[in-house]
């Protein structure tokens, strides 16, 4: 009860983050000057928290909220292409108890999943400074280690995937150096956990046939049958 108790501490402290002055600059603006189609939302304009419990078997780590995404609606992967592409996955794998997710009340619950990002600002062209991110990390760092049930942590996208290994390699858990991103790949790490690596389901990935549904879906049965095993 304590961990999950220091969870939800860090996620208020993740929302009242201010330590990069230009995604502070950029989630205000956005938030104030909005587009057209979403002009009579009000946006959320801060830093988005991650989304589901910290005793999940499953971690999603993704890159950042999307401007219009998780910036205007306040849950990450929620009201944009990429959200679409993962919480349909999500449903039909078990791991959510609906395919859509369009606002923080729209009925959407997880099932021993925990959706989080590398950067919790969405950043100007979804491009993150280096030191952005670094100044990001503690908190992915910091979920990582209060999440004590996780078993298999998916990283969307080579950005989150680098980001991960470099916080297990800064936790002093053992990981090979030698992990080289890949769609698809898995390694077995310290501690009963699995790594699993995809194309992140951004339009870039998914208009271009980069990512297709069934490539994209194949991640999730695996993940489901790993899960299912144990």
């Amino acid at each position: 009860m304590g961990s999950e108790s220091e969870f939800w501490k860090l996620e208020q402290k993740i929302v009242q983050c201010r330590r990069c002055a230009r995604l502070v600059e950029w989630r205000r603006r956005v938030a104030r000057e909005k587009v057209r189609r979403f002009k009579t939302e009000e946006y959320w304009g801060k830093p988005v928290p991650a989304f589901g419990t910290p005793d999940a078997a499953l971690v999603i780590i993704g890159l950042a909220p999307a401007a219009h995404g998780g910036n205007r609606t306040g849950r990450i992967f929620t009201g944009d292409r990429s959200g679409d592409w993962l919480y349909d996955a999500l449903y039909r794998f078990g791991f959510a108890n609906q395919p859509v997710s369009v606002s923080r009340n729209d009925g959407l619950a997880l099932h021993g999943c925990l959706v989080t990002a590398v950067l919790r600002c969405a950043p100007p062209g979804n491009k993150p400074l280096p030191e952005e991110i670094i100044n990001c990390a503690d908190y992915l760092r910091s979920e990582l280690r209060l999440t004590k049930n996780k078993r298999v942590i998916i990283a969307l996208g080579q950005i989150a995937f680098r980001a991960f290994v470099k916080a297990l390699h800064e936790a002093g858990e053992t990981a090979d150096r030698k992990l080289q991103f890949r769609h698809g790949g898995e390694w077995a790490l310290g501690g009963d956990v699995i790594l699993v690596s995809s194309y992140h389901p951004s339009q870039q990935n998914t208009q271009t046939g980069k990512l297709t549904r069934p490539m994209f879906h194949e991640i999730f049965r695996r993940t489901r049958n790993i899960l299912d095993e144990r």
